[in-house]
Formats: C-alpha cells, structure tokens, sequence
C-alpha cells in the first residue's frame, strides 16, 4: 500500500521564493497560496501538472522524489517490474537507449517492459467503446494532469470521460497479472501528475511506484552507473508500433487505428492547457465530436516537467517518430485482454474554495482603492486575471492584498510624496543638464522660490560648481556648508546622483539658526573672558594698593618705634 500520509505532490522550497508571482500567473488552476510574500502550492487545488516547476525562474517550485521508495521495494526482495513510457526515447535516444535496459537491470529491476502495451490496449478498447456509444464526445484519459482538472474543476465533463485507465494504469494491470499481485511495478517516464494516479482506488494495486526520467538519472548517478559502461541490451518486452507514438498528440488516435489526417471534425487532437480549456469550455451540446484526445503540455508528453534533455521538442518528436519507424517489422501485435483489464471510474471531487459574496468582494476592492471600476485595471501583474478575481482569492485566502502591484505603488508614492513635502529639509532634484525638475516645500520657503523656477538652471539660485563635480564624476557624492548671502541662509548640503535615473539629487539642512547660537556662544564665552580679566586686573590693583597702605603704615610704625626708643633712652639718662 501508498504513503496515503504524504500526498503531497508539488510543493515550493520557501528558501528559494523571491516572491514574483510568476507561478501564480502560469498555475492554470491557481493553486498557488500566497502567505508572507511566499507562495505555497495548495494541495487541493493542485492538478499536478508541473507547469509551476517549469517557470519558476528561482527553481523554488519542485516535486516529490520518490528514489527512496523505489530502492526500499526493490531491497525488500520482490519481484520488481519497471513499465518504460514510450517517450523514453526523447531523453534516451540512439546508443543510449539501446543502453538503458542493462542500467535498469543493474539498479535491480528483474523486468523491463514497455508501457506502449498497455497504450495498445487502452487505444483498442476506447475504439469499443467510442463504436458502441457515440451519443456524446469522449474525453480519452491517457493524461492524468487534465482528469484530474475535470474532476476539480469542470465536473459537467466528468461524465464524457473515457471509463478507462491510463495506459501506466493498464500496464501494470497487465504485469501483476503476469508475475502475480505480489509483484510490484514502478512506471518510469516524463510526467509528475501520474504520481497522482496512485491514490486512485483503480490504480493503487497496479503500480506501486512512480519516477520520472529526472529520478532516474539522479538515481543511476547516485549508484555511479553511468551509460557509456552498460552493454547493450534489449527490453523484456518487444515495442508495439504506433503505441510508441503515445506521447505526441494524436497518438492514441493512430494506435487505435482510426482514420485521421488532421482534419476529421468528429477526431480532436489537441495540447497545450490553454488550447484544451478552450475546446472543454465550448464543447456544444450537439457536439459534432467522437473523441477529444487532450494533452496537457505543449507537444504532448515529450515536453513533461519530469523530463531533463537539452533537445529542443521538435528533436525529441523527431526521436520519437523515427523511433516508431525504425521497429516497422521488429515489432509486436499484442493480444487484446478482456475489458475489465482497463476498466476504470471516475467522480467528481468536493468543490474547491468557499462561496464569497458580492458584498465581501466589493469590501476588498475597497481596501485596495478599487470601488472605483477605472481603478480596476485588471493588468493581471498579482497573477490573476481581473481585480475581481483575485479579491475573490483574498476572501478565500489564497491572495494577499499587498499583491496589488499598482496599489502598493501608489500607496509608496503617497508615503514618498508625504514625507516629500512634510520634510524640514529642503530637496532639490535636478537632470544631468542641471535643469531644476523637482523642490519640496522647505526647498522653496528657503530659497524664496515657487514652481514658476522649474525648468530653469540651477544657476538661477546658486552656485553649480558642486552639482558640476557630481556630473563630471570628480565626486560620487558631496557634504558641504555653503553660505547663501543672498538669502542669509547657511545649509549644510547633501548632494548625490542617481545614475540609473539620471538624476541630481540635494538635501538642504537649514544650520543657520545653529551658527547664530553658535556665534552667540562664542560672544558669551569672549565677554565672559574679557570680565574674568577685568576682575583679575581690579584683584591685583587692589592688592598692590593694599600692599602699598600696608607698606606706609608699617613704615610709619616702625618711626614711632624708634621715637618711643630714643624718649626712652634720654630718661634713662637723664635719672643717672
């Protein structure tokens, strides 16, 4: 039995998201989910059809490698078959497919068959069935990416499909019938939705694994068994001619043998999602039609996102064709197995996404500036076709509103405008002729200016000599204080260009308030000097003047002294 717990087929390598959108615009069903700027593929909604891994330019978008689990059936010691798809020969071509059986037999497969049988009899009956019922036009279901697109997403059509299985389906069908249901088959070939068909109740006991040749080469690589070594071998089973066509549109056609030359009105071959779509959107009630045969990519099945060459589609479909050719007589004609062989069923699945009302549609184009219908520009840039669309998205949440590519540019143009003209600083932009192209506000308070000015060289204000140095390349940028005399303004200037924009761009910084307070400060600091001095000057006058009081006064002292001394002396002469 499958991982039933690991579903998950496509998915996206967040690391590698660079949120442009493009896989939203190419996923034909939009199961892209946008979260955070990162897009996640929605599993519900997915039809596996890898066109998102394709277009990612990133290679954010991948799918589920299942080397592992192919290695762990093969190591569990059963009797392991590979089913080859026929477009084999568009990636393994000339010697390298004569190659290819003894590579297989050396990563361990005991048989190698060719799903061209089971193609044989998925053609033979759908020509039964076609022949016994052709009250309306049957939709042949070799592709799994587009049944499961009907049954998500166009379920009227789900009765139109052929109840048959794929020929990978009928192929393995046919092994466990050989080598016993014990067996396990793992079908190897160009498509990522056919690891979708596992979880189908008609597929999951007749194959058990499913590679694309992506897989292969990655697994040949880590076995280190290269081509150039093997032997040339053959398949354990012979080609079936015109089977060998399958991948090419208009392949079950021929290998049903029905009559068609390209211009039948009652056989459609048709490839490529969109030329399909429109054929299943305008099939008419009395259709004309017997058998539409639908390939989703482009050229059929030799263009599958599980493919790695670098042929280009027209050298893999001339590989296929002279392939086919070149077994003319070497080939098969396989008996035709009882129709419970290929009998399959198919139903419509849930209906994907909730129902969103108008008024809630209407409440997101509002929030996005879109009540009006002129700003409905439905340019298709988030990835969805209209506006309408993609609000329908956001209310189901699988949109952002911030994916509006032309809401959030003007929302940064009123931010950018905003800041524009609410700045202190003045801007000033100018072409690489020096012609003023843009001023702000403060630019014009400070420059006693007006818009008249626009258009005019910047020598009509100022000097250009900086803007001179910008343009000549002297300077990448400049930081300079310029004094305007004429309009007593000292700016501290920033000055660059904008290569890419051919553009000169200058910040005006008004500073002359700050030097007025700085030259106020300095004549603060000059009178407070120049009174220190003065104090200083008027503590020495004073001390010498005190000094020189101080000086009579002890000279007028010691005098009296020494007249005291002298009367005293007398005395003293006088008493003897």
């Amino acid at each position: 039995m499958h991982d039933i717990d690991n579903r998950q087929i496509v998915f996206t390598l967040t690391a590698r998201c660079r949120d442009c959108y493009r896989c939203l615009r190419n996923c034909p069903v939009k199961a892209i989910r946008m979260q955070n700027g990162q897009a996640y593929v929605d599993e519900t909604r997915c039809i596996a059809c890898g066109t998102c891994i394709r277009e990612c330019p990133q290679q954010a978008k991948t799918f589920r490698y299942d080397i592992n689990t192919a290695q762990k059936l093969i190591e569990s010691g059963a009797f392991v078959s590979a089913s080859i798809a026929p477009s084999f020969v568009a990636v393994f071509s000339g010697w390298q497919g004569m190659r290819l059986p003894s590579a297989l037999r050396a990563l361990g497969f005991r048989f190698i068959g060719q799903t061209s049988h089971g193609a044989y009899q998925v053609s033979a009956h759908s020509s039964k069935v076609i022949e016994k019922d052709g009250s309306k036009p049957y939709i042949a279901t070799a592709c799994p990416a587009l049944v499961n697109y009907i049954e998500k997403y166009q379920q009227e059509l789900v009765d139109n499909l052929l109840p048959i299985l794929s020929p990978m389906a009928t192929h393995g069908r046919m092994l466990k019938d050989r080598f016993g249901m014990e067996s396990k088959v793992i079908f190897i070939g160009p498509c990522v939705a056919k690891k979708t068909e596992l979880y189908r109740s008609d597929v999951v006991d007749a194959i058990d694994c499913v590679l694309t040749f992506k897989e292969l080469m990655v697994w040949l690589e880590q076995r280190g068994i290269d081509l150039s070594n093997c032997e040339e071998s053959n398949f354990d089973e012979k080609p079936v001619r015109f089977a060998q066509l399958y991948p090419l549109p208009g392949g079950l056609i021929k290998t049903a043998g029905l009559k068609d030359d390209g211009l039948d009105t009652k056989l459609v071959r048709v490839d490529g999602f969109q030329n399909v779509k429109e054929i299943f959107h305008n099939i008419p009630k009395e259709s004309s039609y017997t058998l539409i045969e639908p390939l989703f990519c482009s050229q059929g099945c030799i263009n599958g996102p599980g493919i790695s060459s670098i042929k280009n589609v027209f050298e893999r479909r001339k590989d296929i064709i002279q392939y086919d050719r070149s077994i003319a007589g070497n080939d098969v004609v396989p008996e035709i197995y009882d129709e419970k062989i290929v009998q399959a069923s198919y139903k419509k699945e849930e209906k994907i996404g909730k129902e969103v009302g108008e008024e809630e549609i209407q409440g997101i184009l509002e929030r996005t500036g879109k009540s009006d219908l002129q700003q409905q520009l439905n340019c298709g840039a988030c990835g969805y076709e209209s506006c309408r669309e993609k609000a329908i998205a956001v209310a189901q949440g699988m949109a952002e509103p911030e994916m509006c590519i032309p809401y959030m540019r003007r929302l940064a143009e009123r931010r950018t405008d905003q800041l524009f003209n609410t700045t202190p600083n003045g801007i000033l932009m100018l072409d690489l002729e020096l012609n003023i192209i843009g001023i702000n506000p403060a630019f014009k308070k400070y420059f006693s200016c007006s818009d008249a000015i626009l258009g005019r060289h910047i020598s009509y204000l100022m000097d250009p000599a900086p803007f001179e140095k910008l343009i000549t390349g002297a300077a990448e940028s400049l930081d300079i204080t310029v004094f305007h005399r004429p309009y007593n303004l000292l700016c501290r200037e920033l000055l660059y260009i904008l290569k890419q924009e051919q553009q000169i761009v200058g910040v005006f910084v008004n500073i002359t308030s700050e030097e007025e307070q700085v030259k106020k400060l300095r004549e603060m600091k000059s009178q407070t000097v120049a009174q220190a001095h003065e104090l200083l000057e008027h503590q020495i006058q004073m001390a010498q003047q005190m000094a020189l009081f101080l000086g009579e006064s002890t000279a007028r002292g010691e005098e009296l002294v020494r007249k005291l001394m002298s009367l005293s002396e007398g005395d003293e002469t006088k008493s003897e």
